[in-house]
């Protein structure tokens, strides 16, 4: 998911996008201990994915302090 993707997003669908992926990032880690994950890199691109959705949240945060 890219950064303009997120930015369009309201911080709801982004709280709820983020429990989506780390639920996803359980199951693709589960399956790569059970040696079945063929695409290892979805895992690394899962967690950039919520830090970026993290990084966001923290932006309008301190946007809304800073008014």
């Amino acid at each position: 998911m890219k950064m303009y993707e997120i930015r369009q997003m309201t911080t709801e669908e982004i709280l709820k996008r983020i429990e989506e992926e780390k639920n996803n990032l359980v199951k693709l880690r589960f399956l790569n201990k059970l040696k079945q994950l063929t695409n290892t890199s979805s895992i690394k691109n899962t967690k950039k994915a919520i830090a970026r959705m993290y990084t966001e949240l923290s932006l309008r945060k301190k946007g809304e302090l800073n008014k």
